[in-house]
């Protein structure tokens, strides 16, 4: 056996004993969140089929759903009611100056239960200003955002997922938030509401890449109304038909 594919089943065999923690949700025709999966960054240090050759180990009709550019008080607030309302987990990549900005909100999305990654400190592309900028843009928006959450700014992440603003890495910088123990997440799959569209047109197109992929990571970003006004009639198409939502956390610390 190679040690990608232990790695694979020890991912896999963690996650279904991480199933049982999942909190059971008071209405019995939610959509419900069906397992909870640990990712481990040494096993798994970048996924995501839009950027990386390998994904993560999901099932048919298992989604993992994102959200990026946050927290924004207009629609953040009502992405976490519509998950809430469907008792579903999510994880969210925070800009850190919003962060900064939303400390409330972001302590609202660890209330709901939900996973928080990191997304730079203002968004800026990666790949186009140099690796010492680079990594500062990365250090202070981890900073701010476990300042907001956790009282403490400090470059070490509670939780050590991070997205690429754009998906604009580099091999430097891949490596170095390998080395820091951090994964990077992609996506298998986005609903391109970086576009302007209707809620409806929004809805259709994820509905349709969606049931062409049939799994995968799922990108949105809370910062869209039309995500906002979207999501609820999209939770309940993946109830109707099948899909089950898997929910990313982080390995528990070491103990000593």
């Amino acid at each position: 056996m190679t040690l990608r594919k232990a790695a694979i089943l020890v991912l896999i065999a963690s996650a279904s004993i991480s199933a049982a923690r999942a909190a059971d949700c008071p209405r019995k025709d939610a959509l419900g969140t069906s397992r909870v999966m640990t990712l481990d960054p040494q096993a798994f240090p970048r996924v995501g089929l839009k950027s990386f050759p390998q994904s993560l180990p999901l099932a048919e009709k298992e989604v993992v759903l994102t959200f990026d550019d946050g927290p924004f008080p207009a629609t953040t607030t009502k992405v976490l009611a519509a998950l809430a309302a469907e008792c579903v987990r999510a994880t969210f990549f925070l800009i850190g100056r919003n962060a900064e900005a939303n400390p409330g909100i972001v302590k609202a999305i660890a209330a709901g239960g939900h996973s928080i990654g990191h997304h730079t400190w203002s968004h800026r592309p990666l790949d186009k200003i140099g690796q010492a900028q680079a990594i500062e843009e990365i250090d202070r928006g981890i900073a701010a955002d476990e300042k907001a959450l956790n009282g403490t700014a400090t470059s070490v992440p509670s939780t050590p997922f991070f997205r690429f603003p754009g998906f604009a890495s580099t091999p430097a910088l891949l490596s170095s938030l390998q080395s820091r123990g951090i994964a990077v997440l992609g996506a298998d799959l986005w609903a391109s509401d970086w576009n302007p569209m209707t809620p409806e047109q929004q809805l259709n197109l994820i509905i349709e890449r969606l049931d062409y992929e049939e799994k995968g990571i799922i990108l949105f970003h809370d910062t869209k109304a039309q995500t906002a006004k979207m999501l609820p009639a999209f939770l309940q198409y993946l109830r109707r038909n099948g899909y089950k939502v898997v929910h990313l956390v982080a390995p528990r610390p070491a103990r000593n």
